[in-house]
């Protein structure tokens, strides 16, 4: 039985990408993947155009390879030795064996020296959501009327906030907000966090680069997915015209997941019974 069989039907996908009105070319990469239901956003960064190489790496590498791994996987099976889904260890193998590679591109090719990538990435399985993120690319949730940051960005704006040196309200007005403190490809290793979340029908998901968050309050996000879900694509356009219109000063990439049903796995009863008496 194809394991991916239970995911159909149960989401609907949006994804946009735009250069924005400065930058000349677009070095973010986005993929989502219908039949495993996942979804990667890559914003590259680099001389020349290496940063869009970076990210295009990252999003080949991670869809094919967890891809393979949720084949390959009982997702729904938690992991003794870290207590995380075995879906989520399998994305983020994937997110590290991307930084490896991106890293030997970098390390073996001229004009690809210094590039990076930061990296935000979702899957769902068995009514959960794994996340993964290197970076300050995000990803949010709106669930009912509450609209919330899922990740926090790996930048030393964030750690400062954290600190206790910037309020939160002081932190979305700094224009010193891009300095990333982890990427992939930089290091032949990465520290890839990763977070697991229970599912709603209804709930909605977005991953988005930080062309949209440095340019939109969250505040306004919020407003215009609620206001224009009836479409997710529109919801996509919406939200890179309003980047745009505040100056799009970088590349903006949108992906957006709406949960229309539950995608509950159905459980043998050997592992109804281990999960009873184990």
């Amino acid at each position: 039985m194809n394991k991916n069989k239970i995911l159909r039907g149960k989401f609907q996908f949006a994804e946009i990408t735009d250069t924005g009105k400065v930058r000349e070319h677009n070095e973010d990469a986005i993929g989502t993947d219908g039949d495993s239901a996942m979804m990667v956003l890559a914003d590259g960064m680099g001389g020349y155009n290496a940063g869009e190489v970076a990210s295009g790496i990252a999003v080949q590498t991670i869809s094919e390879l967890a891809a393979e791994g949720a084949v390959r996987e009982d997702r729904n099976e938690v992991d003794p030795t870290t207590g995380l889904m075995r879906q989520t260890i399998v994305l983020r193998d994937a997110v590290a064996r991307s930084n490896k590679i991106i890293f030997q591109t970098a390390q073996s090719q001229t004009h690809c020296e210094g590039m990076g990538t930061t990296l935000v990435a979702a899957m769902f399985y068995d009514n959960k959501i794994s996340l993964a993120h290197v970076g300050d690319s995000r990803a949010y949730r709106l669930r009912d009327e509450k609209f919330e940051q899922l990740t926090m960005d790996h930048s030393l704006l964030q750690e400062l906030v954290d600190r206790g040196f910037y309020s939160e309200e002081e932190a979305q007005r700094s224009t010193n907000r891009n300095y990333v403190t982890r990427a992939l490809g930089v290091e032949p290793t990465v520290d890839v966090e990763v977070q697991e979340y229970d599912v709603l029908p209804g709930d909605i998901y977005l991953l988005c680069s930080d062309g949209l968050s440095d340019m939109v309050e969250d505040e306004d996000i919020h407003l215009t997915i609620s206001t224009f879900n009836a479409s997710l694509d529109v919801v996509g356009q919406q939200l890179v015209k309003l980047a745009n219109d505040h100056g799009g000063r970088d590349n903006v990439s949108v992906m957006l997941a709406q949960v229309i049903d539950s995608f509950a796995v159905k459980k043998s009863l050997l592992s109804r019974l281990t999960s009873m008496f184990g």
